[in-house]
């Protein structure tokens, strides 16, 4: 089930996220506004629209958190690599985003010390 809803996934998000899939939605909300006169601009009218763009945003909530998790952890990963790679790297910093709001606060004022360090010396 995974994997299917991997495939799934993937594939709606980068379909829905294509110059096509965007001049669809146009299309889609022109038809419906043309239609309005039709329907004397009534609530089942409104309704329609209101309920088809609830349900595809609430769809698409999820299409997107997974998206990002999936992109983050690739990042991740590649980052800790990069920082156990590298000689002299602080390899305790891997596990960065498990410290505490506080180290994590501490550590950023750290390096904005170093960057203004390195900045003064050029």
């Amino acid at each position: 089930m995974r994997t299917a809803f991997k495939t799934v996934a993937l594939g709606a998000a980068e379909w829905v996220g294509s110059p096509w899939a965007f001049v669809g939605a146009c299309c889609l909300l022109i038809g419906w506004a043309l239609c309005g006169p039709a329907f004397h601009y009534s609530d089942r009218w409104q309704l329609v629209i209101n309920t088809s763009t609830s349900v595809v945003i609430f769809l698409m909530v999820f299409l997107i958190q997974y998206s990002q998790i999936r992109d983050v952890t690739a990042i991740q990963l590649k980052l800790d690599e990069l920082i156990r790679a590298v000689d002299g790297a602080r390899n305790h910093l891997v596990q960065l985003e498990e410290m505490s709001d506080e180290d994590l606060a501490r550590l950023q004022v750290e390096f904005q010390r170093l960057q203004r360090g390195a900045e003064q010396q050029r």
